[in-house]
């Protein structure tokens, strides 16, 4: 898959236990990018963070969350990222979606990598 220089990069801001059906939200984005062949998803989970509500998400002992915050990266064309915004807009309750102009510096795979592995 090829990427063009200017792309963009959606990030999707949530909760841990954001659910979209039996599963957690985060995997259903990250899969549902995958069936749309997106160029690639990561999802980072923060330590410390909170959102409109203003509740405080935190990994610390004293105030142990089961609901910290998670960010999903995805960058690809913009054609294609549009493509999947009526879908997330269906399936987060709650959350942040943010869109910006991205310069892609290089996208390449490592031909040493064994098959996908599937969830």
């Amino acid at each position: 898959m090829h990427l063009p220089k200017e792309a963009m990069l959606l990030r999707i801001f949530l909760g841990e236990s954001d659910r979209h059906g039996a599963r957690p939200l985060y995997e259903a984005i990250v899969l549902k990018a995958r069936e749309m062949h997106l160029a690639g998803a990561t999802v980072l989970r923060g330590s410390m963070g909170f959102g409109r509500s203003s509740r405080l998400h935190t990994a610390k002992i004293l105030r142990l969350s089961m609901d910290l915050p998670l960010v999903i990266e995805i960058v690809d064309t913009e054609e294609k990222i549009q493509q999947l915004l009526p879908w997330l807009d269906e399936v987060m309750k709650g959350g942040l979606v943010t869109l910006e102009k991205v310069r892609v510096i290089d996208y390449r795979s490592d031909p040493d990598l064994s098959e996908p592995v599937s969830i």
